[in-house]
């Protein structure tokens, strides 16, 4: 199942798109800019092979829906992101309203 639904964050709309696969779920909250997403995004791919392309996106391990995307600290960045003032340890929502 996929679900895909507007998200409002501190008065700023994104998109928050969750996948249900075998065994996961991929999440995703999104804008026009950035985004963050659970586990399985490759931080360390997007600044080796795709930098050329300033990817905006934080990586969170171990949530489980939406809510907890928003509220857990990311574990790693983009190159991109860094030069924006998210880092590490940033919660997920903190470094949406950085994206925007």
């Amino acid at each position: 199942m996929v679900s895909v639904k507007p998200l409002i964050i501190d008065g700023q709309t994104f998109i928050a798109t969750s996948v249900s696969l075998p065994k996961t779920t991929l999440l995703t909250i999104s804008n026009d800019k950035g985004y963050i997403m659970c586990g399985a995004l490759d931080v360390a791919l997007l600044n080796r092979l795709l930098s050329n392309r300033q990817i905006l996106a934080g990586r969170a391990i171990g949530v489980k829906t939406i809510e907890q995307l928003m509220e857990a600290p990311l574990e790693s960045v983009t190159l991109a992101a860094e030069k924006l003032g998210i880092h590490a340890g940033m919660i997920g929502k903190e470094a949406l309203l950085k994206m925007v």
